[in-house]
């Protein structure tokens, strides 16, 4: 499931708050060199623009999809040798405006002092970062799986230096993207988190909010993206059928309960600004954050079975809502970290 669109708020521009900045974010912009390299099907680095001496902004030409994409990198604490990297997906909207890791959470100051590339992909809203089987009259054409599989990486371990290690977290909508992206891409990412994510698709309830994401929310047609709900697509890409192509992989997956906590209390910062929708928000992330509990279950009784180890986190409260995110990360860097070599 995704997190509905949020209100517009009032914040700094991308790249400019503090969040970017970091506690070593102040000094002198690096000097970056375009990589001429490209991927395999002709993708390539448009434009490298340095934020502050720690992050720099990318603009990516897809192939695949025939467009520039925004990517923010925060350069590792150390770079004298090859780094891993991390890359960091965010919710339904794509985390095109302030709903972002960057904008909504410390998550930049807290992997500050990590020797890792922090990776965030912008842009994809309500996407699924799947690759759609058609374009879609609303949201374009849509082949996100391709992108970050196989596109970015190349791009990514040119400019950065990289030493070839990755990981991947996502939350809410890309929380399912993050498994499939692990599943259809073997050797690529050695871990994964997951923060209220989706973990079954073929699932008639689960696909009733892949739809209501696609088709309410974001304005596109589900049928689209995957086909009709009977297209061998939606089994496909459904994590617990699939759950065999994730052993070797470090596995982090976490949720709440759908029992509203301290971050959905109209005084929290990450509670929504709108009173008069606050009612409606509560109900929904009830909803959403306990039938993502039931299906983290069925999924980790899937791995059990299988003796796939992975590490889950079931929240004693909380709904679908960025501090609890901002946590979940934090929790899980020991299980990333391990992926990571570090």
């Amino acid at each position: 499931m995704a997190d509905p669109p949020e209100q517009p708020g009032a914040g700094q521009p991308e790249g400019q708050g503090p969040e970017a900045q970091g506690p070593e974010g102040q000094g002198p912009k690096p000097q970056v060199t375009i990589p001429t390299v490209k991927s395999a099907d002709g993708s390539y680095i448009k434009n490298i623009v340095p934020v502050d001496a720690r992050t720099l902004h990318f603009d990516i030409y897809s192939a695949a999809m025939d467009t520039v994409l925004p990517v923010e990198v925060m350069l590792p604490a150390d770079t004298s040798v090859p780094r891993p990297s991390l890359y960091l997906l965010s919710g339904a909207d794509g985390g095109a405006g302030q709903a972002n890791w960057q904008g909504k959470t410390d998550a930049m100051q807290f992997l500050s002092d990590k020797n890792v590339n922090v990776i965030q992909i912008l842009g994809g809203g309500f996407s699924f970062y799947t690759d759609w089987l058609q374009p879609d009259p609303k949201l374009g054409v849509y082949k996100y799986d391709t992108y970050i599989g196989k596109e970015l990486p190349t791009l990514m371990d040119a400019a950065l230096n990289t030493n070839g290690v990755n990981a991947i977290a996502g939350l809410s909508m890309s929380g399912l993207s993050v498994l499939n992206l692990v599943t259809h891409n073997p050797g690529l990412f050695q871990a994964a988190a997951v923060y209220s994510g989706l973990t079954q698709t073929s699932d008639p309830i689960a696909q009733e909010a892949v739809k209501l994401t696609v088709n309410e929310w974001g304005g596109g047609t589900v049928e689209n993206m995957w086909g009709a709900m009977d297209n061998p697509l939606w089994v496909e890409n459904d994590p617990t059928v699939n759950a065999e192509k994730l052993r070797g992989v470090e596995l982090f997956v976490s949720t709440g309960n759908g029992i509203p906590g301290a971050y959905d209390l109209p005084s929290s910062k990450w509670a929504t600004t709108n009173t008069s929708e606050y009612p409606k928000t509560i109900a929904l992330g009830m909803i959403i954050e306990a039938s993502i509990n039931l299906f983290n279950h069925n999924f980790q009784a899937k791995l059990n079975s299988l003796g796939i180890p992975a590490t889950f986190v079931y929240r004693d409260v909380g709904l679908h809502s960025w501090g609890y995110w901002q946590d979940d990360l934090k929790t899980s860097w020991g299980v990333l970290a391990k992926g990571l070599g570090l």
